[in-house]
């Protein structure tokens, strides 16, 4: 779409029709956002300087689809604030984990772009990339039901060029002004400080049934996809619409993506929850233990290109962040990849203090006038300004480029370069080698027309907040739209307030009405959904199987981890069987035994064991088998952990290979009925063999089990 503004000159009036789900007098923008009034002076909101707000929901922009404006006094002033609350903690993004590696180039961009690292195909360069995720504190645990952040420093020899991104391809909001709202309401609450890393909480439903922009996103965020079984396993977005400018100064815009090789895998809901109990650091553990191990990390670099044309015959507007063009309408192009081969060496100096930037980019990669990313670039570099207490953060080892670089800035606290000579400024004729500008390779901006009022709106193009929402619920397996459903009934379920309750099913309906049905059915909600008002209403797309994890699945155990449950007595044989079929399927094997020493084989061999049984619980594994002796299939039944371990590994829909002296343990956990001839789960040994156990695994969990497990609404 062009980025001429699309409003008359004299902007339409903001109201288009009030809002009745709040008893507070509530407008509908053109735009599709709410407006909340005040009632009187007392309620009025101002800045810190008093003044009051008339718009609380926009930037300042030229135009409705122009840039935003420097001159934002009130974006500068809230983003600030909000940038500077927390010392020395992120505010977002606190709890993470990080490697080094490096980015391969697999294709030269130089028809689309100048960016130096996108040029030579074979030709590697540094990385840094750091997993997080968004709403808990930094003693948070991992399988928060959350955002994972995904970012990646290129240390190019053009300077350093950060891609901050996610997990996810969209994201709550459609303007940078209302990320602090956004976060508020995410986070603990102010006067008793809990929950900590939930939005099972009334004000984070409260904000989202009040900002119906944000309903592509909470679909998301109740999938799956916010339950990850590894860093390894996740995709990662850069989110926003940026552009490519190649040395013709044409531009292309684009999306960036990571694949994961491993694909894309989650867990279950219960699982997280027990995993969080058993090892709260699941996510740091895996990735660490992965690169320590060798089994590096890896990922595919893929670009979705289009041109203006093709961006003017979307029907959505690709600056609005809550908005993803399926790959099925512009493919994705994979140009690189990147490999973690490297654990940091110390976790505060890099992982801690590395500070991304969305605002780092290098020539010929170049912004849009996506409102969200706008507020990001001044956002970020507020940001580390605190948290690291310098200007000169850029000196820290884990954040310097790689590529020379210098300048005519100096002193500020803690500055850790030694700036030599009598000049520090230009022009100068005083000293001949102080650094100068070049016009033959420094960086430029894309000469965007622009041209519009200075406007605080919405533009009419992002109005749209629920067909996007509805293809994303229904391009999910009809397991996947279970989740969603079930995670819309918890969470909505420990929000205190009906209202909210109520709220955020009057915007599920404008999804999907038996979507909408199903989540009131599950907390037992009686009386009749009301839509809210839909400036537009949720128009039908076809499915994107690329949205959901089940139907682009790929068999395999690599990077996988099998438990065994074994005791003394343990048939040798059968152990050294199912240690070579692991291993010849890429997956790990460890020992669980009721001692932590381990056990001795029927053949006097003694097996160390990797946890003890109270300490390897199933939630950790993959997949698992239960190979104990006759004596020891009785012994364990006597102990909870162990009656538990298969009790959950069938209850989380994991293959379980199993001997007749696991018999005791089955009864003990209520599952003397389960049927291996109606459950291709459960794989009864010797009857069947390991390689069975092997193929079942790779086929990943057995979802048709789940109605069995549990309520499906």
């Amino acid at each position: 779409m062009p980025n001429t503004p699309k409003t008359p000159k004299t902007p339409a009036p903001p109201i288009q029709a009030p809002d009745t789900t709040v008893g507070i007098e509530t407008l509908v923008a053109p735009g599709g956002e709410l407006h909340q009034q005040a009632s009187d002076e007392a309620t009025q909101l101002t800045t810190n300087q008093g003044v009051p707000i008339a718009d609380n929901q926009n930037s300042l922009k030229a135009g409705a689809r122009g840039p935003v404006l420097l001159q934002d006094f009130i974006l500068r002033e809230k983003i600030m604030h909000f940038d500077h609350e927390r010392i020395p903690e992120r505010v977002v993004h606190a709890r993470g984990s990080a490697a080094h590696g490096f980015f391969e180039c697999l294709e030269d961009l130089s028809d689309i772009t100048t960016a130096d690292f996108l040029q030579r195909p074979g030709e590697r360069i540094p990385v840094f990339t750091r997993f997080s995720t968004v709403a808990g504190n930094k003693g948070s645990m991992d399988l928060a039901r959350d955002v994972r952040g995904f970012a990646v420093k290129f240390y190019t020899q053009q300077g350093n060029f950060d891609l901050v991104g996610n997990n996810i391809p969209v994201f709550f909001i459609q303007d940078a002004i209302k990320f602090p709202d956004l976060i508020h309401a995410a986070k603990q609450d102010p006067d008793r400080e809990f929950p900590q890393a939930q939005t099972a909480h009334d004000t984070f439903w409260d904000y989202i049934s009040l900002t119906p922009e944000s309903m592509h996103m909470i679909m998301w965020i109740m999938s799956d996809r916010t339950i990850p079984r590894s860093y390894r396993m996740m995709e990662g977005f850069g989110v926003h619409t940026f552009r490519l400018v190649n040395a013709a100064g044409q531009s292309t815009f684009v999306k960036f993506h990571w694949r994961p090789k491993l694909n894309s895998q989650s867990v279950v809901w219960d699982e997280a929850v027990k995993i969080n109990g058993a090892d709260p650091d699941f996510h740091r553990r895996d990735l660490w233990e992965a690169i320590d191990t060798g089994d590096f990390p890896e990922w595919e670099f893929c670009l979705q290109t289009f041109t203006q044309d093709q961006a003017d015959a979307l029907p959505f507007d690709v600056l609005d962040p809550t908005k993803i063009i399926p790959e099925e309408v512009i493919p994705l192009r994979v140009v690189g990849r990147m490999v973690l081969d490297r654990n940091p060496d110390n976790f505060f100096a890099e992982t801690e203090q590395v500070a991304y930037c969305a605002s780092h980019v290098v020539p010929g990669i170049d912004f849009t006038n996506d409102p969200l990313l706008q507020g990001r670039l001044f956002s970020y570099q507020d940001t580390q300004l605190k948290r690291l207490g310098s200007p000169n953060f850029h000196q820290i080892p884990i954040n310097q480029p790689k590529c020379p670089f210098h300048n005519l800035q100096r002193d500020g606290h803690m500055q850790m370069s030694v700036p030599k000579g009598q000049v520090n400024y230009e022009p100068s004729s005083l000293g001949e080698d102080i650094k100068r500008e070049s016009q033959a390779s420094g960086y430029r901006t894309f000469p965007n027309p622009e041209s519009g009022e200075q406007l605080r709106v919405r533009p009419e193009t992002f109005a749209d907040h629920y067909t996007q929402a509805r293809l994303f619920f229904k391009s999910q397996t009809e397991p996947e739209q279970n989740h969603i459903v079930s995670a819309l009934i918890f969470e909505l379920s420990r929000c205190n307030v009906p209202r909210v309750r109520q709220a955020v099913l009057s915007r599920l309906i404008n999804i999907d009405e038996t979507l909408a049905a199903r989540v009131a059915a599950g907390l037992g909600v009686r009386d009749p959904i009301v839509p809210a008002p839909a400036p537009i209403p949720a128009g039908d797309m076809e499915p994107s199987p690329a949205l959901s994890i089940l139907a682009k699945a790929v068999p395999g155990l690599v990077g996988r981890k099998i438990g065994a449950l074994v005791t003394d007595g343990v048939d040798d044989a059968l152990l050294a069987e199912l240690k070579a079929a692991v291993a010849a399927a890429g997956a790990k094997l460890a020992i669980i035994a009721p001692t932590i020493t381990g056990v001795v084989t029927a053949g006097g061999e003694l097996v160390p064991a990797d946890f003890r049984v109270d300490g390897g619980p199933s939630v950790l594994f993959d997949a698992v088998a239960i190979l104990p002796s006759d004596a020891g299939g009785a012994a364990l039944a006597e102990e909870a952990t162990a009656v538990n371990f298969v009790r959950d590994a069938f209850g989380h829909l994991k293959v379980i290979a199993y001997l007749p002296s696991a018999a005791p343990l089955f009864v003990k956990g209520g599952l003397s009925d389960a049927n291996p001839d109606a459950d291709a789960g459960l794989i009864n040994l010797p009857v069947k063999a390991i390689g069975d156990f092997i193929a079942a695994a790779e086929g990943g969990r057995i979802w048709g089990r789940e109605p069995l497990v549990r309520k499906v609404f």
